[in-house]
């Protein structure tokens, strides 16, 4: 009579919850790799390879910065008191599956669009940078020059202001004015395709 199998006994990775053999297809490998590296070392030998690589050369540049260290701490000690080195980091939001999205640039941006050859509408972008509720700042739009004044989605699937008719003479001096969080050299226009500063 034939045997009985047996089951077979799965191990499963508990960061990405994945079987081990299907870590590298997870979404994060790269905070896997310590776990497999002690757990299952002869399913991705190549791993074992780089990480006494690595430990290897973290040896070798600590033995280096140890000379430097020494060197850069004599320095700084002669350097005169209250200088400060600072170093220049931006301000990075990482995305899933590793995308970066940099910070967006606080600047609001006005467009005149012209439709059906002689109605205008004034596009205002980047209010809500500023903290400002666009559906606030729509209404106090349409009752200061009298005219529709909505919040729409744009292009780019960012929500911006349309107001009807050209108030864009008016609109800087309106919104430094009820909005001073937002400073005149914010402010920008969209002439012929070119982006210049209100100020």
């Amino acid at each position: 009579m034939a045997e009985k199998p047996q089951p077979v006994k799965v191990l499963y990775c508990p960061i990405c919850s994945l079987p081990a053999e299907y870590c590298e297809f997870g979404p994060d490998f790269e905070k896997c790799k310590p776990w497999l590296i002690s757990n299952a070392p002869d399913l991705y030998p190549h791993l074992l390879k780089e990480a006494n690589e690595k430990e290897g050369e973290k040896v070798s540049e600590q033995l280096q910065s140890v000379g430097i260290s020494s060197a850069a701490e004599g320095a700084a000690s002669s350097a005169p008191p209250g200088s400060t080195v600072s170093s220049k980091q931006e301000d990075v939001k990482r995305l899933p599956g590793g995308k970066i999205k940099k910070k967006e640039k606080q600047e609001v941006v006005i467009e005149k669009v012209v439709r059906n050859r002689r109605k205008c509408i004034t596009i205002v972008k980047g209010l809500d940078l500023f903290g400002i509720k666009l559906s606030d700042a729509s209404k106090k739009l349409g009752k200061k020059f009298a005219t529709g004044a909505s919040v729409v989605k744009g292009p780019t699937d960012k929500e911006q202001i349309d107001v009807q008719g050209d108030i864009s003479y008016d609109i800087v001096e309106y919104i430094t004015e009820t909005w001073p969080a937002v400073p005149e050299t914010a402010i920008f226009f969209i002439e012929d395709g070119k982006k210049v500063p209100a100020a």
